[in-house]
């Protein structure tokens, strides 16, 4: 463990912003992270995978990237087994490692980039699944007084793309493990369509849940660009949810928008396709714009500022409020 000065977080970012944290460490265990806060006189953040921030400059203070390890099963029985993950696991590295002991529910999720101590923050979801739908609880400290606090389901408060760790809670606490409830008896997800189709064109029937993975892997791999070769965060907003009344008044003026009735009576409309119905898919400002296949996410083609991402950001809310009247809420943090 060291502290270090003025490091650049390019490479620790998915965006590739060039920015520089004032203060940096990364910690390994729970025992470093008290370490650190018991001798840190600056204000704190804490950095995951660095996959759903937009950094719109410097990082004053200190930050602390949390490295906390190790993958284990902490109890079982004949249908389950609570398997808890340290807070700097990457997250497609568990999907994996539950497949591998044939554990089931997370690999619809499969590929979503960052950590396991970011997935309560996001309350991150794919195809039909969300963490919520596993989670058992998680373990944080208190970066103001390095006390530990166990949160379970309802402490949490999930919502969609959403916790209570991105609300009052934001900031305050470092998640340095989670543990899921896997199941050992299946009950495969498989209802969106591109799962369907993905599935039938390779003639698998019954899928397991390492097909049902290496599916959503497929889909992710041909819709989403990949941040090795192209900065960017993957989704950029949320999918808004509407009222019936204010569906039925914009479906009358567009016939064909997309959307998905929910059980609540909510509506859902793609925020892609409200992004791409109002012009911005494969628009490109310098080095900021929109990708030219998924107008969901924004890319940095390379010199691009988190200031020039987030102002583009900016206009395609106001054009989508402008011609649809709803919304768009960022799914990614900005720092």
């Amino acid at each position: 463990m060291q502290l270090k000065q003025n490091i650049s977080l390019k490479n620790l970012n998915t965006f590739g912003i060039a920015a520089k944290a004032e203060q940096f460490v990364a910690v390994r265990s729970v025992d470093e992270l008290w370490e650190v806060l018991a001798t840190n006189p600056y204000p704190v953040q804490i950095l995951g995978g660095g996959s759903n921030i937009l950094l719109t400059g410097d990082v004053p203070g200190l930050l602390i990237k949390n490295e906390i390890g190790g993958i284990r099963i902490e109890a079982e029985d004949e249908n389950s087994a609570i398997v808890f993950a340290g807070g700097g696991v990457n997250w497609h590295s568990l999907v994996l490692w539950a497949i591998e002991h044939d554990l089931g529910g997370i690999e619809n999720l499969s590929l979503i980039p960052g950590c396991a101590g970011a997935a309560p923050i996001q309350n991150i979801g794919a195809y039909g699944v969300e963490l919520k739908d596993v989670f058992y609880r998680l373990e944080a400290v208190e970066l103001a007084t390095g006390a530990i606090k166990v949160f379970n389901h309802k402490d949490c408060r999930f919502g969609y793309r959403d916790s209570v760790f991105k609300n009052e809670l934001k900031g305050k606490y470092c998640i340095t493990g989670i543990s899921l409830r896997l199941s050992k008896k299946h009950q495969l997800n498989t209802s969106y369509g591109d799962i369907q189709r993905t599935l039938a064109a390779a003639n698998i029937e019954p899928p397991t849940i390492r097909d049902v993975s290496n599916a959503v892997i497929h889909i992710r791999q041909s819709k989403l660009p990949d941040p090795a070769e192209i900065g960017n965060a993957g989704s950029f907003f949320k999918n808004p949810e509407i009222g019936m009344a204010q569906f039925q008044e914009l479906q009358n003026r567009y016939p064909d928008i997309v959307h998905y009735e929910l059980p609540d009576g909510m509506v859902k409309i793609p925020a892609g396709w409200l992004i791409e119905q109002s012009g911005w898919k494969g628009q490109r400002f310098g080095d900021a714009g929109c990708h030219a296949k998924q107008a969901l996410v924004l890319v940095n083609y390379g010199g691009a500022s988190g200031a020039e991402l987030l102002e583009l950001a900016h206009k395609i809310q106001a054009s989508v409020k402008e011609k649809y009247g709803i919304t768009l809420s960022p799914e990614v943090n900005i720092w």
